[in-house]
């Protein structure tokens, strides 16, 4: 039996299996000065060599176990929380034991001591106290649990959800004019996340024009009432319902985002995309939303030769509008003309302030969309982050 009685966790077996309290619990069950060594070094990289404490607090506020899943769910029951109780005991007994004792063989040997430090202001000076339970069990109720704290965004491989570690930040009014759009948009996530009647969307129009972004800022604008995103390449579309009836059993609310959706009209993921569609059996998942991006309403690319054939021309315009249909909100983000083009050019050199009059800074801002190929909010948005940098560092505009 291991001196610091790890064996005897319940539900928080997985902090042991951190490869840093792993190495520390070997380091002193068999005074073994090189895992004791290599555990130092990662507390040291991560600042934690004077607080294992609140390191251990750290790890377990992060873990995905049943009392973290029960109180984000709001149906925690006084079994699991009395479990939940005996591993914090453990757990603070293995931090007051590396700190002392159990590392008088190291710090005897000349090796440097970890410190105790401080516990996380969640816990209490003993970790099962009541209060801490109430506490850690608020945090849960509010932030989810495992992964999906501080984290929003996913990407899914081989059955697993893998979180994207720097998703975009962009906000709503970072996004300038577009207004009615973003607002279908909004309108129809915000039904979403209450509860109400939703429907899969599809965002059509010219490159350029916000359609992801969008979708960004407003998985950004709910995030924190639980929304978060999965984003799947349009090679996956064959494991669309595999991945609806993972998300299904989580207490989140999920869009599975697929940008760019183009597909051949004979391309067997369309069968697996419309499959997962209103209109079949595995449609509506009240937890799941889809939402595609597509630079045409017509996701389906028709060859010109098959235009010749007016009999599969009509079929394949039927299956066309079959695929779109199944969309229940199409929001059109159409390109953008001069004047709109300046608009955005102007929103953004205010957002940052920037020190050129409108008449050189509209100047400049049409001779980029000509050079660079047209006007759009992307082009905008790359004009004025060259323009702002210029003028930061005192060079002129020049491109």
């Amino acid at each position: 039996m291991s001196s610091t009685h790890t064996e005897e966790l319940i539900l928080l077996k997985n902090i042991c299996k951190n490869p840093t309290v792993d190495a520390l619990i070997q380091a002193v069950d068999h005074q073994d000065k090189a895992m004791y060594t290599d555990a130092y070094a990662s507390l040291l990289a991560v600042d934690s060599e004077c607080s294992f404490a609140e390191f251990l607090c750290r790890e377990i506020l992060f873990d995905d176990n049943l009392f973290a899943r029960q109180a984000h769910a709001g149906n925690l029951r006084s079994s699991v929380s009395f479990a939940f109780a005996h591993d914090l005991v453990i757990l603070q007994n293995l931090a007051k034991f590396i700190t002392g004792n159990g590392s008088n063989f190291f710090t005897e040997s000349g090796l440097p001591a970890i410190g105790y430090g401080k516990d996380n202001p969640l816990f209490e000076s003993n970790w099962s106290d009541p209060k801490s339970i109430e506490k850690i069990s608020e945090f849960f109720h509010k932030n989810g649990y495992g992964m999906f704290i501080g984290h929003k965004a996913f990407t899914y491989s081989s059955g697993t959800l893998k979180p994207v570690l720097n998703p975009s930040d962009i906000t709503l009014s970072d996004l300038k004019n577009y207004e009615s759009e973003k607002q279908a948009v909004l309108d129809n996530v915000e039904n979403f996340v209450r509860e109400l009647p939703f429907s899969d969307m599809l965002l059509y129009g010219d490159k350029g024009t916000g359609k992801s972004s969008t979708v960004h800022a407003v998985l950004n604008f709910y995030a924190e009432t639980g929304l978060r995103a999965v984003e799947i390449q349009k090679e996956q579309l064959g494991v669309i319902n595999e991945l609806k009836e993972t998300l299904a059993s989580l207490p989140f609310k999920f869009i599975i985002f697929i940008d760019d959706l183009s597909l051949e009209e004979r391309d067997e993921k369309i069968y697996s995309l419309k499959a997962s569609l209103e209109g079949s059996i595995n449609a509506m998942s009240s937890n799941v939303m889809i939402v595609a991006t597509s630079n045409r309403r017509n996701i389906l690319k028709e060859n010109f030769s098959d235009r010749e054939n007016s009999v599969h021309a009509r079929d394949t315009m039927e299956e066309q509008l079959s695929l779109s249909d199944r969309f229940g909100i199409k929001v059109l983000f159409s390109s953008t003309g001069k004047q709109e083009y300046l608009s955005i050019i102007k929103q953004l050199a205010e957002d940052k302030k920037m020190d050129i009059s409108e008449d050189t800074l509209f100047a400049l801002a049409e001779r980029w969309a000509i050079q660079k190929g047209g006007r759009s909010p992307r082009r905008a948005k790359q004009f004025i982050d060259y323009a702002f940098s210029c003028l930061s560092k005192g060079i002129q505009i020049d491109f």
